[in-house]
């Protein structure tokens, strides 16, 4: 009796596993590395957007910066040019002459003849009203203040004389107050003093002279002076 010859399968078994695992590897690897690079992607997106809000927010705070620096720097050259004006503007102050009084009436004139005067008139009278504010005309130091002249004689009442430098001193006489002392500084425009009518005065008045030294006997026209240095008497 013959024998039907039986094909067994259990000699392919081993290569159907191994092929299935292969198969199953590969599927495995595909959707590892599947899902590797969607998340590769979305990690890709993102760190993508990341650096764009950051360079954003950095360019803005640099601009802000920049900006800031700039104002700082505008606003440090604006304050040197406004203490250059400043400086110019009070060595011009310091170097200008005014008038001793704001508002007044000329009256006597230097040289003038008269009965109030042993001599010539020796300087300008300014008619102003009692108690006027009195001002230093030049920068300068006080070398005499005080009654009698303030030893030039009773006929000048109370009176100032400043010395202003480079051989020039102011005189203000007749005097009702005096608020400055021998030996202060004063500057252009400063209050020294207030009118008055002291002294040999037919009515309030400031008497102003010009004078080579602080005493009595040096004046020279002090209108003529003051034109000299600007001033529109």
């Amino acid at each position: 009796m013959l024998k039907r010859a039986t094909t067994s399968n259990s000699g392919n078994t081993p290569r159907l596993r191994s092929r299935a695992a292969v198969m199953a590897a590969g599927l495995g690897a595909a959707a590892v590395l599947g899902a590797g690079a969607a998340n590769a992607a979305d990690s890709g997106k993102a760190t993508a957007a990341l650096p764009g809000v950051n360079a954003s927010a950095v360019q803005a705070q640099a601009h802000a910066q920049a900006k800031a620096v700039q104002n700082t720097k505008k606003a440090a050259e604006q304050a040197k040019k406004d203490k250059a004006a400043e400086q110019a503007a009070a060595k011009k102050k310091a170097a200008s002459w005014i008038d001793p009084v704001a508002k007044y009436t000329l009256s006597a004139s230097f040289g003038n003849d008269g009965s109030r005067w042993a001599h010539k008139h020796s300087g300008q009278d300014f008619a102003v009203p009692l108690g006027t504010n009195v001002m230093a005309a030049h920068t300068g130091t006080v070398v005499k203040a005080g009654g009698n002249g303030a030893g030039d004689g009773p006929a000048y009442g109370n009176a100032i004389v400043i010395k202003n430098g480079n051989g020039v001193y102011s005189q203000y006489a007749h005097l009702s107050r005096i608020d400055v002392k021998v030996g202060q500084q004063v500057t252009t425009g400063q209050h020294i003093a207030q009118s008055g009518n002291t002294g040999n005065s037919s009515g309030p008045h400031l008497h102003f002279e010009i004078r080579t030294t602080p005493n009595y006997g040096s004046a020279v026209n002090p209108v003529n002076f003051l034109h000299k240095v600007g001033v529109k008497v």
